[in-house]
């Protein structure tokens, strides 16, 4: 199955090789796609990327594409054939953009632009979203796809810490080990095998749901975006990494969960996404660090990851304070 999809990404690929983008210009959009060649093109950098630079490219005959262009040394934590394949598997759930183009010598990929409201922290709160929120992850994990990549959350941290360490181990501040053995412990007590793991997205921030506007052309209400870090992982990790991404107040959370899981067995359905809590941001909190060491892009890594591990030690006292956990 892998090396069929092997053969689909390379059919994405652009075959006559070349070189990364050092200065975005219409002539190097051409060459990204050269049957541009002659249309007007209206550019627009898409404001937000953290990891790679993205750009809006308008045509005259009425295509309208994101080009994402990778973050320096993103290849470090993040497999591109894999992202180019959650895309291709995730297509027929009509949540997720198409991907037009990948383009991997030129560190680049090109996918539909989907017109919509991008979310903001705030539209969590608002009831009559609710729904429209929680349907996109639903048709995700119960969509009985298989993703290539499993994703499991502690594997997944100990990875990037030891990235870090292969970088610039030197953050005596932060108590890194102790809480990775922290997350052993959560992890023995969460108790979840990998055979019941779904189809996850694992980056659901505000800024990667779109509320579409073309209700003719796309038929789903929301779309989520972004798929470099979507694979195979607990539903409970992928719904508490939302919750730590928006910060939503605790009431929030349960109707959001209520919508979730259509009100069954709520208080185990809880008590299992507090469960995961510490550990997107105890990953979040090392990509920054790792980020802060190799990425140009201008953003403050360093103080985004500090709250990010603050914030997973304060849901490690709460897991302790609150159920009594022994960890």
């Amino acid at each position: 199955m892998w090396e069929e999809a092997r053969q689909y990404i390379k059919s994405c690929c652009d075959t006559g090789g070349g070189t990364p983008i050092a200065e975005v210009t219409y002539d190097s959009f051409i060459r990204l796609i050269p049957e541009l060649k002659g249309l007007d093109l209206e550019i627009e950098e898409l404001k937000g990327g953290i990891t790679n630079r993205l750009y809006r490219v308008k045509s005259s005959d009425g295509k309208d594409y994101v080009f994402r262009l990778y973050g320096q040394k993103t290849e470090l934590f993040i497999d591109r054939d894999m992202e180019m394949e959650n895309l291709r598997r995730m297509e027929p759930s009509k949540v997720t953009p198409r991907l037009i183009k990948y383009l991997p010598e030129q560190n680049t990929t090109i996918v539909e632009f989907i017109p919509g409201y991008v979310l903001k922290n705030e539209d969590f709160l608002k009831e009559d979203l609710w729904d429209r929120i929680i349907r996109p992850i639903k048709i995700i994990h119960r969509s009985g796809v298989t993703l290539p990549f499993l994703f499991d959350p502690l594997v997944e941290v100990k990875r990037f810490y030891q990235i870090l360490q292969g970088i610039n181990p030197n953050y005596p501040e932060f108590h890194i080990e102790e809480t990775i053995q922290v997350l052993e412990k959560i992890s023995r007590l969460a108790a979840v095998l990998h055979s019941s793991c779904v189809p996850c997205h694992n980056d659901l921030l505000a800024d990667n749901f779109i509320l579409t506007e073309d209700r003719q052309r796309f038929k789903e209400p929301m779309h989520l975006i972004d798929w470099e870090y979507g694979g195979m992982a607990p539903s409970y990790y992928d719904i508490a990494d939302m919750f730590q991404e928006i910060l939503t107040p605790r009431e929030v959370e349960w109707s959001l969960l209520e919508t979730y899981w259509e009100n069954r067995d709520m208080d185990r359905n809880v008590y299992m996404t507090d469960l995961f809590k510490p550990f997107p941001d105890i990953y979040w909190f090392l990509w920054s660090l790792i980020q802060l060491n190799i990425s140009t892009v201008q953003f403050d890594y360093y103080n985004y990851g500090r709250v990010k591990y603050e914030n997973a030690q304060k849901n490690i006292y709460y897991l302790r304070d609150y159920y009594g956990l022994r960890i």
